[in-house]
This record gives structure tokens, sequence and C-alpha cells, in this order.
């Protein structure tokens, strides 16, 4: 008998013997007075069992059929869903076996079927969380996750995420390397989708900022700061017109990095039963499974519901802007160098001051070259080189034979076991001729 109940008792039997009214005893217990002469009826009756329920150590009338945790049970035990939370365990069972069961009712099926082990709460000091900004598209972080996501199935792959930090609302592709190309391309479907955001939010690697090189022991804390020329990444900013913000640590770009530890547990196992193996199918089942689902359940309305974002505009060209870019000078045969082999600068009507001008070169997306003196871009071929100089061949050296073989004779000489230089010129007969 709880705490709760005795007191109850207590209350009822003092009505009972007259000591307080049954209205003074329904407002103590928070009950109408027809439930109070109900109670002492009962006390009459059981006695002190009517303040605890009829239907305790009964089993309820709610109860799951032990069949159905059974079968939950034995599925969740499969390979397939090794290291399954209670909550991602709760989903699958729901949308693939048609076993309807809450959380909570799962964690403690898992618990005792040893399947999954409770976390104590952690006593940590508090963390002061920086506000989201407040539209959508103020604010976007980028960064990309190395992770064994297909978990030794497939290839090794990378996941380059973008998420807003007003909303949470998530853009992701999976690729083979981490490359400017790779990042543009999801650049490319960002801008699309969205149009330009205010500002991306991304760590200091090289994709982003150019390092200056500096030796070991001029380690530059008392030295100016050189201004670098910008990557590729940072020069298409710069022309979008989109600012670039460096974290000084992966944990001021918590966001996205959050989302990385999500999906390293829920992606990945999600893939698992799924039976991804290779990176067309993993991209499908990201745009198909695990993004909707994130963008459904996972993101907020931001505080103002005005968009940030700009649209791209017909002056802006994707294909010019994200590019591999480069400067090339002209020659006075209106021919440059690309990549070792020469162009030719071709059409009727040829722009005037071309000669020794620095023309922009695109290495576009695609695989083709684009290159623009001004605001005109130009046609260009490849062409023949000029004639290298034939280089004079040189007879391959004989064994030498017969009479053109070396002489021997000083092979075992030894200057250090050699008799002195007098001692030599005596030996041989020299006589020094008599001066005067």
């Amino acid at each position: 008998m709880t705490e709760e109940q005795r007191r109850w008792l207590v209350t009822l039997k003092q009505a009972k013997r007259g000591l307080i009214r049954q209205r003074e005893a329904a407002v103590e217990l928070d009950i109408t007075e027809r439930h109070v002469r109900r109670l002492i009826a009962g006390l009459r009756e059981v006695g002190d069992r009517v303040v605890v329920h009829g239907l305790r150590g009964q089993p309820s009338n709610r109860r799951i059929a032990e069949a159905q945790r059974q079968k939950a049970i034995e599925v969740l035990s499969g390979e397939v869903y090794a290291g399954f939370g209670p909550t991602l365990a709760m989903e699958h069972l729901r949308e693939q076996h048609q076993i309807a069961v809450s959380k909570e009712t799962l964690r403690q099926w898992m618990m005792e079927a040893k399947l999954w082990r409770g976390k104590g709460a952690k006593a940590s000091r508090p963390h002061l969380w920086r506000p989201r900004r407040s539209r959508f598209g103020e604010l976007v972080q980028w960064d990309t996750s190395e992770h064994d996501w297909l978990e030794g199935r497939g290839e090794k792959l990378y996941l380059i995420a973008m998420i807003d930090d007003a909303t949470s609302r998530l853009l992701a592709r999976f690729v083979r390397h981490d490359s400017t190309a790779e990042n543009m391309r999801l650049l490319w479907s960002y801008l699309e989708k969205h149009g330009r955001p205010a500002a991306f939010y991304t760590d200091k690697a090289s994709l982003f900022r150019t390092a200056e090189r500096r030796r070991r022991e001029e380690p530059g804390v008392d030295q100016d700061a050189v201004e670098m020329p910008p990557t590729q990444i940072a020069r298409a900013l710069r022309e979008l017109g989109i600012v670039w913000i460096a974290a000084h640590s992966p944990q001021a770009k918590g966001r996205v990095e959050r989302n990385f530890g999500t999906a390293q547990d829920r992606l990945v196992k999600g893939m698992r039963v799924a039976g991804v193996t290779t990176l067309e199918q993993a991209n499908r089942y990201l745009e198909k499974k695990y993004l909707p689902w994130w963008n459904r359940t996972l993101t907020v309305a931001p505080a103002c519901a005005e968009d940030a974002h700009r649209p791209l505009g017909e002056r802006v060209n994707l294909a010019e802007v994200l590019s591999h870019v480069e400067t090339r000078q002209v020659d006075n045969g209106y021919t440059l160098r690309l990549n070792g082999q020469r162009y030719r600068i071709t059409g009727r009507s040829m722009p005037t001051g071309l000669r020794q001008a620095a023309v922009r070169v695109e290495w576009r997306l695609d695989g083709s070259i684009a290159v623009r003196y001004q605001e005109r871009y130009l046609t260009i071929e490849p062409c023949a080189g000029a004639p290298q100089p034939a280089r004079a061949q040189t007879p391959p050296k004989l064994p030498r034979t017969g009479s053109q073989r070396r002489s021997d004779w000083n092979q075992k000489f030894d200057l250090k076991k050699a008799p002195p230089v007098w001692m030599a010129a005596r030996s041989s007969g020299y006589r020094r001729p008599e001066v005067g």
C-alpha cells in the first residue's frame, strides 16, 4: 500500500466514525461526496482493501500479445538489425514488419532480451547554444564526412552535406572523392534548388582556403599575414556574391557535425537493411528515403518567414562560375598552351588587342574548355606545335677487342706499398747529371 492510499484510508475511517463530515472528506480527497459514500460502504465490506484498485495484479486489457513480442524480438535479433536503438527499431518494425509498438515498450523488450543497454544520465556543465539564424538561407553550414558508409560492402564513399542554420533543411550527396569538382556539383544543385544564400559556413580545409606556407622555425607570430590567392571554390563564391565564413573548430559548426552523427547511425543502418552496395544505390536511398525523412521530421520553422536566398538571375552562368579557372597569355601567333597542348584562336572577327593579352581559361565540370577575353568567349581548336629539331644520334660504343684493349700494367699497383721515388730511380740506373 502506498503512502497516498494510507492517507485516503485515514480520511475514510474518520468520515465513517463521524469525526468529519463526508463533504469535508470529499474536499480533502478531491472527489465527490457520492464516491466517498461508495468507499465507506466498501470499507465495511472488504476492509482496508477498498483503497486498492481492483485490477491490481491482473494483466492489463491493453497488454500486447506475447506472440507479437516474441516476433519483434526475433526480428531484431537478426544480424541486419545489430546496433539498432529503440526509436529506429520501432520505425522499421512498423514499416517493414507491420508490428506497431511504442518506443518505450520496445525499449523494455530490447533491454530484457539484452539487445539494448540503457544509458545513464551524465552530469555535464551547461552549454550555451548559439541562437539559430532567423531566416532560411541566411547561413548554410557545409562540410564533408569520411566514414565507412557501406560497412565494407562496396567502395569507399564520402558524404558532402549542406544544412541550413535556421531550419535544419538538409541537402547531401555521396561522392567517391572529396574534391573541388564534387563539392562544386553539390553547390550547383543547391543553387538551382534554393538560389544564392547569404553566407556559407565551412572549416578551413584546403578546398576553401589557401594556407600560407612557413618554415618550422618561423611560426609567423610576429609576421604580417600574406594574402594568398583564393581557391577555386572561394573564387566561385566571390563571383556569386556569397560570403564565406571559416569556423575555428568543429564545435562551431555543430549543426552539420550532429547531422553526420545521425547519418552515421541511421543512414548506415538503413542502407544495410536495404542492401545498398554501390554509389548509385547509396545516392538513390539518400534521395528517396533519408533526406525526405530528415526534412519532414527534424526541420523547424524559421523565426522569420522571409527567405534570405537571392535568385540567380539571367547574368549568372553556373557553368562559367563553377569551373576551374586559370589565366593564360596569348602569343603573337594567336595561340596558347593548355595542359601541354597548343590551341589556336580561330574566328572571322578577332578582337583587337588580343596579342600578348591575358585570357581567362575555364575547365568546366562537363569536361569542356572555354576561353574568355574580357566579356567575349573565343573559339579555339588544337593545333600542331612548332617542329622540334631532330637530335643527333650518337653511335653506340663497341667493346674493345685485340690491340684496342687497355693495358693492365697498373691494375695491382699500390702507392702505399711502393718504394720511395729516389729508390725507384736508383734501381732503374738513372744518374743525376753533374752540373758545371
